[in-house]
């Protein structure tokens, strides 16, 4: 297995091997590399029109990091049409893994052999073999997460990689003159993302990182990519605090008198967090239109959110707020605002009732600082929910190509993350994206939580919260529990125990809710907390399930999380179920449980630990 880099300039000659319009690699610009150093930790390639070009290398104790630098020291302006983040080659594996998702179906594992993907060498390997995947736009996980994995089934050998990049990427599998493969990701490139980047004399251009890790069950390699992501969590966020967000209590139509119900009805239950979700803004004619003005509804909250924020800190919580600034609404005094306003080819771009802010331009980086940081900052929010629930698609002007001009404005974007907690130190911010849109790790190391998914209330949350720990920390992973009146017993057991994959959040009817749904609701707040360091700091080894379908789920899911001498074992039976035992766990003992595993559409848990 080695390391190098895969790159096509303009003016070059592509491949043949019948691969041109599939892949951009082994062109004319790659044959054309040769290496004048080779030290640890960089690889320095020059070529014929004397560019450099440098594989940039940091191993770490269970992970590699990559990266590519292109330098051009010519006297033209050179144009990239494709530059790696990561590019492996002679790897030997049998089976493929990656990740797909949807809206509220995220993270399903898709596993394919090299024969389903066609991936053998031709005959007399003329032919390039090319498996080429990723997303296009600025919502990096739909359709796939950015990551791969090859299994060697023979040697139980695994490697696995995860791209850190929060807008258009991609991955490709390729084989052609022997039976072992290559693997090349990074950008999106001229053909898949409509990207290109001019280079003028003197400048460089570096690629967005890749994480690499091998071992031996895609568990290892899974463990070491998540934990190999080092997010700003904020200090106030470190102790798995829980939070309710209102959204599935008032669906959009947050009031000062409907808060300070729910606030009156969470004092003294264990909540560190309550968020005042979408509606509190603009006028009564549909929040999700007014997206982009940010004035208070003053009938909804006179006087302003001050007094409501500081009614939830009087009940001991942190008081949160939602935004999406990145967008205009339709009926948003913005939304013919086009000076600001991202275009495609002179036109606005519009996607369904929105568009989207030009976030590198300093006049709209100014209105949102007004409109977002000094809201928070002057009425006390502490924590802050950051929602994205559309994409840009292809790109944007502003660049020498759509894709640059996309890359471009979603850096800016991130930009404006990093502002936030810089002049309001300490706040914690949430990233959601129609829940897990956005759940890329160059965006998850910029917060402290995220939304797994917009799964509120499916059956599937369990089976899309265990999919979460192969991509991002279950610290991170915020999963929510929504209450309603109706909920039996059952019911309330298996949407407390699905947030024990992650973050719990609350919702739903909770001023309406029995003394005996309480009960088992605050006794599931009692066993999170007794739980919070596995889910933090544990290692997931076991997730089981046969389910096919996320709108039916059928069959059952076993799942265990370990951390040194003890366990956590959640149990969910969904239609069709068998019964579940944990008694091959003989050697441990149980400490703790809660949930009743009865029929279908049931959950427990277990809290275990390992006897001498």
């Amino acid at each position: 297995m080695e390391y190098y880099v895969e790159l096509k300039l303009r003016n070059d000659d592509h491949d043949g091997g019948f691969s041109n319009g599939l892949t951009l690699c082994h062109s004319q610009s790659t044959k054309d590399l040769e290496i004048i150093s080779d030290n640890d930790g960089e690889i320095i390639y020059k070529n014929s029109k004397n560019h450099h070009i440098i594989l940039n290398r940091k191993n770490h104790e269970d992970v590699v990091e990559v990266s590519t630098t292109f330098q051009n020291n010519d006297s033209d302006i050179t144009t990239l049409e494709m530059l790696s983040s990561f590019a492996i080659r002679g790897i030997k594996a049998d089976k493929i893994h990656r990740l797909q998702s949807f809206w509220s179906a995220e993270g399903k594992l898709r596993t394919e052999s090299i024969e389903e993907l066609h991936l053998e060498p031709s005959w007399n390997r003329c032919a390039m073999r090319v498996e080429k995947f990723g997303n296009l736009g600025s919502m990096p996980v739909r359709k796939y997460f950015p990551f791969l994995a090859l299994e060697d089934s023979e040697t139980s050998e695994f490697i696995a990689v995860q791209l850190y990049n929060p807008s258009s990427w991609q991955m490709e599998i390729l084989c052609k003159e022997d039976d072992t493969l290559s693997i090349v990701g990074g950008i999106a490139d001229r053909d898949f993302g409509h990207w290109y980047k001019n280079i003028a004399k003197g400048e460089t251009f570096t690629t967005p990182k890749a994480v690499i890790a091998q071992g031996n069950s895609l568990y290892d390699v899974c463990d070491m990519l998540v934990k190999a992501q080092t997010p700003d969590i904020s200090e106030v966020d470190q102790d798995m605090g829980i939070m309710f967000n209102e959204y599935c209590t008032t669906w959009g139509n947050p009031s000062i008198e409907n808060i300070k119900k729910i606030a009156d009805k969470l004092k003294g239950k264990g909540i560190k967090y309550l968020v005042i979700d979408s509606g509190w803004y603009g006028k009564s004619d549909g929040w999700w239109l007014r997206i982009g003005d940010w004035d208070i509804n003053e009938e909804k909250f006179p006087g302003g959110l001050k007094s409501t924020a500081d009614y939830i800190k009087q009940c001991n919580m942190i008081p949160g707020l939602w935004y999406e600034f990145e967008s205009v609404g339709k009926l948003s005094v913005h939304y013919n605002n086009t000076e600001h306003l991202l275009k495609k080819d002179g036109v606005v771009i519009t996607v369904g009732d929105k568009r989207f802010w030009d976030m590198s331009d300093p006049w709209v980086v100014d209105y949102l600082s007004n409109a977002v940081i000094k809201t928070l900052r002057d009425n006390g929010f502490g924590y802050l929910k950051i929602d994205y629930n559309d994409t840009i698609g292809i790109g944007c002007d502003g660049a020498e190509s759509l894709g640059e001009g996309l890359r471009q404005r979603v850096k800016a974007s991130q930009a404006f993350f990093k502002k936030i907690r810089q002049e309001i130190p300490g706040i914690v911010i949430e990233n959601c994206s129609s829940g897990g849109h956005r759940l890329e790790p160059s965006m998850m190391e910029l917060v402290s939580q995220a939304s797994f998914s917009d799964a509120h209330e499916t059956t599937a949350i369990p089976i899309i919260a265990a999919n979460m720990h192969r991509v991002i920390k279950p610290s991170q992973s915020q999963i929510w529990a929504v209450m309603r009146a109706e909920d039996s017993e059952n019911r309330i057991y298996y949407s407390m125990i699905n947030t024990f994959f992650g973050r719990m959040c609350l919702s739903g009817d909770i001023y309406n809710l029995t003394d005996s749904q309480w009960a088992i609701i605050d006794e599931g707040i009692d066993f999170y907390k007794s739980i919070s360091g596995i889910i933090k700091n544990g290692k997931t080894i076991r997730c089981e399930n046969r389910v096919k379908g996320y709108n039916k789920p059928i069959g059952e899911q076993l799942f265990i999380r370990e951390l040194e001498d003890k366990l956590l074992v959640i149990a969910h039976r969904f239609e069709n179920s068998k019964e579940i035992s944990i008694d091959f766990l003989s050697n441990y003992k149980i400490i703790k449980e809660y949930g009743a595993l009865k029929d279908d559409f049931s959950a427990k848990a277990w809290l275990l630990t390992k006897t001498l």
